[in-house]
């Protein structure tokens, strides 16, 4: 997941440098940024589907284990509220960079 990411290193007097051989452009850059996040929402909704048809076929009658309903929908809420923290954080961050002045 970290394949587009640029390498950072720590100088001795702690700036960062980007390692020069990993450079890649701004427009490639945000098109692995958006794929990474695409594939993220995916992922999110794909849970979250797993979770409703399982619960509507234990409703159903469908299958009995409860107990796997229960740990995929807990999983199926773990993972959106991951997202949720995850959204609010880029949401501050993108927050604070727009406060600083240039």
């Amino acid at each position: 997941m970290t394949n587009g990411i640029v390498n950072l290193q720590l100088t001795p007097n702690n700036s960062v440098q980007t390692n020069q051989s990993t450079r890649i452009s701004p427009n490639k850059a945000q098109a692995q940024f958006a794929s990474s996040l695409k594939e993220a929402i995916n992922q999110l909704n794909t849970s979250q589907v797993v979770s409703d048809e399982k619960t509507k076929a234990l409703v159903n009658g469908e299958i009995d284990d409860l107990h796997d309903v229960m740990i995929t929908a807990q999983k199926a809420s773990i993972t959106l509220n991951t997202a949720v923290e995850v959204q609010k954080k880029a949401i501050d961050a993108y927050n604070e960079i727009m406060r600083m002045q240039i």
